[in-house]
């Protein structure tokens, strides 16, 4: 079904708070120090019995310079050498979790470099980086193998050697086009370079292009988002991520560079997520969920249409039910009914592996109330409906009778209009396609209790 969110301005500010994307349930914060290697071995040995494969995510954290805007985990510096010992460390920590694979347990079918920027390894050492995966993994000759680019730390001629190593999915940042933002925000970029490389990319058969945009910057305005917007249109890239700025300077260093005072109102702010809702559609873009558009034809949008869409830590993904294995600092994986995360001081990370012991820092391992809880998240976000049948068959319990604790706020999702409910189940409606962190947050065990419950009517199941 296609979807067609509505843009509500009232709602969108009374609901506007800071809330997890729940791409992963519980999320990251749940994880605790001093997980046990030997609780991530049995997660491991667990899923090796299942038929399906491994999706395997690398983290490169470094970046020349600061964005003012970013909160990802990153290494601020100019110093090239300084990429080859990390590189050492993985591929370390590559064998070490190789040994505990089975012969014909190393399939994989996705691949996925972020950071930082990945684009700061030269061309060797990324090609280095693959060899050693292949190496240790048998890769799916029809898998998807993805990385982001930054366009500054990038070129037409690094593109086109990605391609020949097998990335066939490409992620660019571009964030604004406008000179004036990108000055506030610390990333000059050339519209000009970074579209020659996005058309090198499909000249030489990437799959699938996506473009990271930015609303609530510094400096934004209607006019010249709107400009950024129709630049991107232009160059027709597969898929598109609009995220929206949360200025948080308490949590990020770097958010203090910026000038709260360019920072555009709450309602500014939403006026520029409704000029890229209407231009991405109005271009044929098809809206997927959150932040999210891809084209008709794009594998995201037929997985939304086809009830086949998933969602991990790098977002929205086709690849359903894939264990993650992490790589590199920080880094975040999922095995079974663990999720696990990597050290996230580098020399910390350094000196574990030249000790030959895995970095693994925290973990998780999901209680039966999770998984539920997390299925259900997963449809609301990626489908956009809960089936009382599926829920009950998952739980063994009646959805009133297992979420009593939160009847109230449920009925408020349903008399505000975000969900609508019958007997067969829940519905997200085109309102609350733009609130679906709201809505699942209701159902989040780990949120933070409200001072306050007010009944406003019952619900209509």
């Amino acid at each position: 079904m296609k979807l067609s969110p509505k843009y509500d301005k009232e709602l969108l500010h009374r609901y506007d708070r800071p809330l997890p994307r729940y791409t992963s349930y519980p999320t990251a914060v749940k994880f605790e120090e001093g997980f046990r290697l030997e609780d991530w071995r049995k997660g491991l040995g667990e899923s090796i019995q299942k038929p399906t494969p491994f999706s395997l995510y690398f983290h490169i954290p470094f970046c020349r310079s600061p964005c003012f805007y970013c909160a990802c985990n990153r290494i601020i510096t100019r110093d090239s050498s300084r990429s080859q010992p990390y590189l050492e460390a993985i591929y370390k920590e590559i064998e070490l979790v190789a040994r505990q694979l089975p012969a014909g347990g190393r399939n994989v079918s996705q691949v996925h470099f972020g950071g930082g920027t990945p684009t700061f390894l030269s061309s060797v050492q990324l090609e280095e980086l693959w060899r050693t995966i292949n190496r240790h993994f048998e890769l799916d000759p029809d898998g998807e193998y993805s990385i982001e680019v930054d366009p500054r730390a990038s070129s037409v001629e690094l593109i086109e050697k990605l391609t020949q190593l097998g990335f066939n999915r490409m992620s660019f940042g571009i964030q604004d086009l406008d000179p004036e933002v990108q000055k506030a925000v610390n990333r000059l970029q050339s519209a000009e370079e970074t579209f020659a490389q996005i058309a090198a990319a499909k000249k030489n058969g990437v799959k699938s292009v996506n473009v990271d945009l930015i609303y609530g910057l510094p400096k934004q305005t209607a006019n010249t988002f709107g400009n950024t917007i129709e630049q991107v249109i232009d160059a027709r890239p597969e898929r598109v991520a609009v995220y929206g700025y949360a200025h948080m300077p308490h949590l990020f260093k770097a958010q203090t560079q910026i000038d709260k005072y360019d920072i555009p109102s709450l309602s500014e702010k939403l006026g520029l997520l409704e000029i890229a809702i209407d231009q991405f559609l109005a271009a044929g873009y098809e809206y997927i969920g959150l932040d999210h558009f891809a084209l008709p034809d794009d594998e995201l949008a037929i997985a939304r249409r086809q009830n086949t869409l998933h969602r991990n830590f790098q977002g929205y993904s086709t690849q359903k039910e894939c264990d993650m294995l992490g790589f590199g600092v920080t880094a975040i994986g999922k095995i079974g009914d663990i999720f696990y995360q990597n050290l996230k001081s580098e020399k910390d990370y350094l000196d574990c592996l030249k000790g030959e012991q895995l970095p693994i820092n925290k973990g998780y391992r999901m209680t039966p109330d999770d998984k539920i809880r997390g299925q259900l998240i997963m449809s609301l976000m990626c489908h956009g409906r809960l089936e009382f049948d599926d829920f009950e068959s998952l739980s063994a319990a009646k959805f009133t009778d297992y979420f009593s604790d939160v009847i109230d706020d449920i009925a408020t999702l349903e008399y505000d209009g975000l969900i609508e409910t019958d007997s067969h189940g829940v519905t997200v409606t085109p309102v609350g396609q733009l609130l679906l962190r709201n809505i699942c947050h209701v159902f989040d065990e780990y949120r933070k209790p409200r001072e306050s419950k007010t009944r406003i009517h019952a619900l209509s199941i």
